[in-house]
Order: C-alpha cells, then sequence, then structure tokens
C-alpha cells in the first residue's frame, strides 16, 4: 500500500470524525431540554381571551395580535402543565403602539393571572415617566414582589437591587427576542432583550427570588390587575412562543455478552451572564465532553487500521 492511499485513508478518517461529532454533541444537548410549549403561529394556537377583539391570532401575519388597555383588565392565556423548577420561556415581540401609561406583560402565572398575585414571573415592556424601558417583574409564593428594570439606579421603583448600567430603552416597529430564564439551582430569573434582525443583546438583568417558583400553570399576557387609565394601549405582534424545562438524562445502555460499556451523559447546564456578579454559589461547571464521542474515535482508529492492513496484505 502506496504512502499516498494511507494518507487518503486518514483524511477520511478524520473528515468523518468532523462531521459525525458535532452532530452527537448537538444531539446530547437536545436530549436534556424538554419542550413544554411553542407555536410559531401557523396556525390558530386557540388561546382563551376575554377580549376577542384585541387579543386574536392573525392568520394574514401568522403572529399574535395584542391590543393591551389597563382598565380594562383585557387578557390571553393558554394552560400549561404545572411548572415547578427551572424553566426558558422565549418569544418575539413587535410594538407599533404603546401609549403614555399603558404596559406590555407576557410570562407565567397561576390561575389567579393578576400580576400583584403570586406566583409569576413577567417581562413587561411600558411606557411612563422614564420612557420606553422595559423590566422583569416577579411575585414569590410567599406573595413577595420584586422588580426591577432598565432606567440605570431607579431605586424608587427597585430599591437597592436597582439595575446601575446606562437606561436602555426599546423602539416601536422593531422585532425584539425576549429570553426569561429561572434557574430554580441558584433561585435567580433573568431576562435578555436582544434585537431580532441583527441578534444583538439589548438589555439583560436578574432578580435573586430568593424563594423557589412553584405552581404557575399559564402563559399570560394582558392587564389583570393593572387599574391604570382608559383608552391607553400598548399594541403589536407577538411570534415564536417557547417554554422548556431541562429535561431527564438518556438511561444508561448496557451492551450483551462479557463486555458491558455504560454511556453517561452530563446534564447541560447553562451559565448566565449577568451584569453584576452573582453569590459564589453560582458557579456552573463545565460538561464533559459526551462518552459517545470516545466511542467514534475507537471506531474510526479500527477501521483506518483495518484498511492500512489490508492494503498492506494485497502489495
Amino acid at each position: 500500500m502506496s504512502l499516498r492511499t494511507a494518507c487518503i485513508h486518514l483524511l477520511a478518517a478524520v473528515f468523518l470524525a468532523a462531521v459525525v461529532i458535532p452532530v452527537l454533541a448537538e444531539t446530547d444537548i437536545s436530549q436534556n431540554t424538554k419542550v413544554i410549549y411553542q407555536t410559531p403561529f401557523s396556525s390558530d394556537p386557540r388561546w382563551e381571551t376575554n377580549s376577542p377583539s384585541s387579543d386574536y391570532w392573525d392568520p394574514a401575519t401568522g403572529r399574535y395580535h395584542f391590543s393591551i388597555e389597563p382598565s380594562t383588565q383585557n387578557y390571553a392565556w393558554k394552560e400549561i402543565p404545572r411548572t415547578d423548577g427551572s424553566f426558558t420561556f422565549e418569544y418575539d415581540v413587535t410594538f407599533d403602539r404603546v401609549d403614555d401609561g399603558a404596559t406590555f406583560r407576557f410570562g407565567l402565572t397561576s390561575s389567579e393571572m393578576d400580576f400583584n398575585k403570586g406566583p409569576n414571573v413577567i417581562t413587561m415592556f411600558s411606557n411612563g415617566k422614564h420612557g420606553k424601558i422595559m423590566s422583569l417583574h416577579l411575585v414569590t409564593v410567599a406573595s413577595k414582589q420584586m422588580v426591577v428594570n432598565s432606567k440605570n439606579e431607579d431605586y424608587e421603583t427597585s430599591g437597592n437591587i436597582a439595575y446601575k448600567g446606562p437606561t436602555v430603552r426599546y423602539e416601536l416597529n422593531k422585532t425584539y427576542h425576549v429570553v426569561l430564564e429561572y434557574d430554580d439551582d441558584i433561585t435567580t430569573a433573568t431576562m435578555r432583550v436582544s434585537d431580532k434582525a441583527s441578534g444583538k443583546e439589548v438589555w439583560v438583568y436578574y432578580l435573586k427570588t430568593v424563594e423557589k417558583f412553584r405552581g404557575m400553570t399559564r402563559i399570560f399576557l394582558g392587564s389583570k390587575g393593572d387599574y391604570g387609565q382608559m383608552y391607553t394601549y400598548a399594541r403589536g405582534y407577538i411570534d415564536n412562543v417557547r417554554l422548556t424545562v431541562p429535561g431527564p438524562a438518556p438511561t444508561p445502555v448496557e451492551t450483551a455478552a462479557v463486555v458491558t460499556t455504560e454511556t453517561t451523559v452530563p446534564v447541560t447546564t447553562k451559565t448566565i451572564t449577568l451584569p453584576t456578579a452573582l453569590p459564589k454559589d453560582t458557579a456552573t461547571p463545565t460538561p464533559e465532553s459526551p462518552a459517545g464521542v470516545h466511542t467514534v474515535f475507537m471506531a474510526i482508529g479500527i477501521i483506518t487500521a483495518c484498511m492500512l492492513l489490508s492494503g498492506m496484505k494485497k502489495s
């Protein structure tokens, strides 16, 4: 077997590894994420609402239209399995109107669907004395209410947990991707807002909840609990709503006969990047490489060796 032929075989094996290994890694991640609910609004999601003229699926755009007026207490909601523990809730939103005094609220709540009553974790986009700012709002199971917004040092609203970075404001007619993450291990809720078109992060901040969240059963959009002035509206569209939780790790598989191989897949964790440091107990360990990758390398080595030996015999 010539040196040239051996090199070609070796390059083919390396190419195989480059293609297969990323696929295995992606499979490991997806196996550790469980989708609780998702809709791209390509068809009617059949959400419940007490104001069908304001909140409805728009087949022309393939999105969900909302028009929230504080005084009407209008809302739309979707029943979900009881959420206990860590979760990630994300969606896209575009505003074409947010009047002075109006607020858009979207998140997870109990059956109360009142943003003043816990438990709930809600993302908010409002227009008031600080202009068009974003907020993360929550009420714990024990009825402790916390809120932080994108206004620099708004101690009047948030006390000593106020955001201390530069004020960040959202714009009308621009699509934003919003991610709300709750990590049960460190009892922390984080809100991330990015420009959908560019992917650039616009604002991110967190709230340390202290106690664990339990018992949220609905995706909620609306103004229930807000007794603001009449004829003020937060109007626009939401899209690509998705709620996920960490899934169980795959069960180890044993091979038959004398040799037993156990494949252990580490649980995938996410490191939360925050503007200010969290307590020391928030460090997230770096996951080890999946065992399946080592198996691929072993198989490639065996195949390459066999090809080389075969070529040598023919020579």
